[in-house]
């Protein structure tokens, strides 16, 4: 699939100097950018999720400290 997007001289200079900077094609700059957008928004997706599920489940933490000293740390 191919698109097109419009840039702003300055977005475009951006844009090239990242693309140039690791590298890379600025079309793989853009998607290696969108990917790992869409990874980092799922990750928080599937965190929240998580945190949820265990604050319902009623379960309770150990203070950092109270872990050390019952592993003679």
């Amino acid at each position: 699939m191919a698109f097109s997007i419009r840039l702003s001289e300055e977005e475009k200079q951006l844009a090239n100097s990242y693309a140039k900077m690791h590298a890379v094609s600025l079309g793989e700059a853009f998607k290696k950018a969108l990917f790992e957008k869409i990874e980092d928004e799922y990750d928080l997706v599937a965190a929240d999720e998580a945190y949820d599920e265990y604050i319902k489940s009623g379960k309770k933490s150990t203070p950092i400290d109270q872990l050390w000293k019952a592993c003679d740390i």
